[in-house]
């Protein structure tokens, strides 16, 4: 092995377990609409996103308090607040409601855009401008991605896409912001204050919705509840913020593009959806522009 080997050998093994990280994020991630839809029914929207957060907020704060974790520094905080309001409150609010005019699949499809979104919202916060080859990449995965979604909808955005574009929007700041702390901090306690910062309006969602949505919990409606609690707002975060903060925002954002295709699968296998005719396609395009994305040097 040459002094140039030994040299980068580290930061390869490095990339490659940061690479993997957001694989099994995304992965996790990808079952987050099917499980919503369990969760939906046995629960209201408003209730099941309260109840979301307040759970992960409260495993969270066991595990910080486990780990004697000291508060974050003042200037953490307004990424924090960030994370919160994009990834624990935005997110999972409008998602929920989208899920209640459109299909999984669709959903799914539609928040293929959310890696553009991310990379670009890093791209602002940062200063850090990708290459041009990346951002072409990029692109193209994302064309890909509302191409398919708007003709499944007849080429006319829905209400539903309408709350997938806002729940896009914050979230891709919260991914962002989350990154970036994740080089300073380690990336489960990122995502932990995250949702312990949204308890408070977690708890009053929840108070103030089960009144007025009454809960009817079947079987499958608190296995979908838990699973977006501990997994989808927790669990799956510590792998996505750890894997960023070793192989950067941008890189990372661009594996999620696969996530609406992992989605596909269990909508069809588990939903009972069609999988419509031009995912295939979809879907080897999409995996293209990932392999682009993560080919080029940052």
């Amino acid at each position: 092995m040459t002094v140039q080997d030994s040299a980068t050998h580290p930061a390869t093994v490095a990339a490659g377990s940061g690479t993997l990280l957001a694989v099994l994020a995304i992965v996790s991630f990808s079952f987050s609409f099917p499980a919503t839809v369990w969760a939906l029914d046995g629960f209201g929207p408003w209730t099941a996103t309260g109840a979301r957060g307040l759970l992960a907020g409260l495993l969270a704060a066991v595990c910080l308090a486990a780990a004697r974790v000291p508060v974050p520094e003042r200037r953490h905080w307004p990424g924090l607040l960030t994370v919160a309001g994009g990834c624990v409150i935005g997110f999972p609010l409008l998602t929920t409601l989208a899920l209640q005019v459109s299909t999984t699949a669709h959903s799914a499809v539609v928040i293929g855009v959310l890696p553009l979104a991310t990379a670009v919202a890093s791209a602002a916060i940062t200063g850090r401008r990708p290459p041009r080859a990346f951002w072409a990449a990029a692109v193209l995965g994302a064309v890909a991605v509302v191409s398919f979604a708007l003709r499944q909808s007849g080429g006319l955005p829905t209400l539903g896409d309408a709350y997938l574009f806002g729940a896009l929007l914050v979230c891709a700041a919260g991914y962002a912001q989350g990154g970036r702390l994740a080089s300073h901090l380690p990336g489960w306690q990122v995502i932990a204050w995250g949702v312990v910062a949204a308890l408070p309006f977690s708890a009053l969602v929840t108070v103030l919705a089960l009144p007025r949505e009454p809960a009817h919990p079947t079987a499958g409606a608190v296995v979908g509840l838990v699973y977006i609690a501990a997994v989808s707002q927790f669990g799956g975060f510590v792998l996505w913020y750890r894997g960023m903060g070793v192989i950067g925002v941008p890189r990372a954002s661009q594996i999620q593009l696969a996530q609406p295709l992992i989605t596909l699968v269990w909508s069809v296998f588990l939903m009972g959806e069609r999988l419509p005719p031009l995912a295939p396609l979809t879907a080897l395009v999409v995996l293209c522009c990932i392999a682009a994305t993560q080919r080029v040097r940052h």
